[in-house]
């Protein structure tokens, strides 16, 4: 177990040097001027020789060469660079607002959890029944429609016409049902649906009729035999998605003017604020892998074979 998490952890090292690659490429690529976008940001006027200066201070006079083995440099000592807008360190200005996102992406998170494994287990279990019929609609419902809509729709009943919710801002746990839910829906309706065709598949291997014949009770069987094998494709999914909640939250925070990380990388994208791009891809790309780790790691306790297969 050991040598493998290690393994995993040192896998990180070759994708940290592809996505700084990536970035410092699309950076030397790409037809904004860093220089440019800085003095605009600071509400400078540019001059040949003000660009010039900027570019000597950023590195960018260097080869690509250097600049990318400057750059890793810099993320190696945890140095991110200088906001072009507020002139901040940028990991300050993460760390500040990265608390709200971990908030808002555990709660969507622990509601999917919740609501998605019952309602799959019990529409695999019991096919065609009221609850297969409602677990089915809300997977329909909520793969269909766009977050950003169902949001609009969440503030306008429950913030406007109810008054039970505040439509903005953070603070209190009421600030956090809205916009959680808004993203817990589609994630509810995806593991739903995946896991009740996960159930009904291991429904029909003949471990479950061996555990019958043998006199096992039925809730043993679907409990301790079935749902533990059928859940395993969720988890997957649950740990892809949980990278994903990190870093894509973006649409809801803007919906809901949650002050979190989301929405500092999309005002960094309308402000051309290049240190902080650099930064979100870096830590997005760290993420998935760590909460790839996560699911490996549930998986081998789940199913021992795997555990054998990796020994």
């Amino acid at each position: 177990m050991g040598y493998f998490i290690l393994k995993r952890m040192m896998s990180i090292v070759p994708v940290f040097l592809f996505v700084m690659l990536i970035t410092t490429g699309m950076i030397h690529l790409s037809s904004v001027d860093p220089a440019e976008a800085y003095l605009a940001a600071a509400h400078i006027q540019p001059t040949d020789e003000i660009l010039e200066q900027k570019r000597q201070e950023f590195g960018l006079d260097q080869p690509f060469f250097l600049q990318y083995i400057h750059a890793i440099i810099r993320i190696c000592q945890l140095d991110f660079g200088i906001s072009y807008l507020s002139n901040q360190p940028v990991l300050d200005e993460v760390m500040v607002r990265l608390p709200a996102t971990l908030q808002l992406a555990f709660g969507s998170f622990v509601i999917a959890i919740i609501v998605s494994i019952p309602l799959g287990f019990i529409a695999g279990i019991k096919k065609n029944s009221a609850v297969d019929h409602i677990s089915r609609l809300i997977s329909f419902f909520g793969a269909s429609i766009p977050t950003f809509w169902l949001g609009y729709i969440l503030i306008f009943f429950f913030s406007v016409k109810l008054d039970l919710f505040p439509v903005e801002g953070i603070g209190t746990w009421k600030h956090l049902v809205l916009p959680a839910i808004t993203l817990a829906i589609p994630l509810i309706a995806m593991y739903t649906r995946l896991l009740r065709t996960s159930v009904l598949e291991n429904l029909e291997e003949p471990y479950v009729l061996f555990a019958r014949t043998r006199g096992i009770s039925e809730r043993v069987i679907m409990t301790k035999h079935v749902l533990r094998i059928a859940i395993s494709p969720m988890i997957t999914g649950l740990g892809m998605n949980l990278g994903k909640l990190l870093t894509g939250t973006i649409i809801v925070e803007s919906v809901f003017s949650w002050p979190g990380f989301g929405r500092y990388f999309i005002e960094a994208i309308f402000n051309r604020d290049i240190p902080v791009i650099q930064c979100y891809v870096l830590i997005a790309a760290v993420l998935f892998i760590v909460s790839s780790l996560i699911v490996d790691l549930i998986q081998m306790y789940i199913d021992p074979r795997i555990s054998r297969k990796e020994g």
